[in-house]
């Protein structure tokens, strides 16, 4: 299904395509190997309680995404902006990413750094990080692939862009966390930023917000705070938190890695101090609180 060019390309990255069709993918982060030699966690395990190294970041739709952010780390040139093709079964899907990142890290089981415990434990992922490239809502059976994870005792971390709010309003099975991209707040940020490749991303990015209240799951909003673009405004982003209604809000900051450097600058990439400014005026605005951040991922979390 994806073109073998950048399927070669992304494998080099580290990515491992799995499934008979080729459209999902495995990633193991950088957070899972520090945290198995004991040189830190993610943020999401301070933040909620997950243990990075038995995370599993992966993907069921790399070949597919909406938008063309200027801040993704990958090459964007062959993405479609909608689903193309047959797909595979969320059972299978789970054996081959589980599988691949045992692969990934079955050199940690003769490094003399790595804590055996969590070595061991590595080849056993409790948590799905359905976030890792694409847009994860234009999977045909996401249902089906919450549902299964669910059956075997994961943990999952759902997050997408917002613009398919009629599959988001199909859901059955929630996930453990909900997660909707806000990276804009206005029109034109939004626009110069996200740059959407279909029509009426806008509107459809709010219809998600306006939904997000009737999920019972945890729900957060990811903002990823670039300097001198989207690090503005931030009555404009309290309105849309107010409608959104989330549990949480996550500001963190762009990092210059990957193809967003042909994109953006490094001096796009804000200092901790800055995203924690800038946490403090959305804090200010949106009547939350900041409740917790990490140095580390220049991240700062609001409740």
């Amino acid at each position: 299904m994806y073109l073998e060019e950048s399927q070669r390309r992304m494998e080099r990255m580290g990515y491992r395509f799995v499934g008979e069709h080729r459209h999902s993918a495995v990633k193991t982060c950088l957070w899972t190997k520090k945290s198995i030699i004991n040189e830190g966690v993610c943020y999401k395990e301070k933040f909620y309680g997950i243990r990075s190294h038995r995370c599993l970041q992966m993907s069921p739709s790399v070949p597919f995404c909406q938008q063309k952010c200027l801040f993704c780390w990958r090459d964007l040139s062959s993405t479609g902006t909608a689903w193309e093709g047959p797909h595979d079964e969320p059972a299978d899907i789970i054996d081959g990413a589980i599988e691949a990142q045992r692969k990934l890290l079955c050199g940690y089981l003769g490094n003399e750094r790595a804590d055996k415990i969590k070595v061991m434990e590595s080849q056993d992922p409790t948590n799905a990080a359905i976030s890792l490239a694409g847009e994860p809502m234009l999977y045909p059976d996401m249902d089906g692939l919450l549902r299964e994870f669910h059956r075997r005792n994961f943990t999952t971390f759902l997050v997408t862009n917002g613009l398919a709010p009629m599959n988001l309003e199909k859901l059955s099975e929630e996930p453990t966390q909900l997660y909707i991209s806000l990276d804009a707040p206005d029109r034109d940020t939004y626009k110069e930023l996200c740059r959407p490749q279909i029509s009426g991303a806008w509107d459809l990015l709010n219809s998600s917000l306006e939904l997000m209240p009737s999920f019972s799951c945890r729900k957060v909003l990811r903002i990823t705070a670039v300097r001198h673009i989207n690090m503005k405004d931030p009555e404009g982003f309290a309105r849309m938190i107010e409608r959104a209604r989330p549990d949480f809000v996550e500001v963190k900051a762009y990092m210059y890695i990957g193809y967003s450097r042909r994109r953006l600058d490094i001096e796009n990439m804000p200092l901790f101090y800055e995203v924690h400014e800038f946490a403090e005026e959305l804090a200010a605005a949106s009547g939350m609180e900041i409740v917790d951040e990490s140095r580390e991922s220049r991240v700062v979390l609001l409740a």
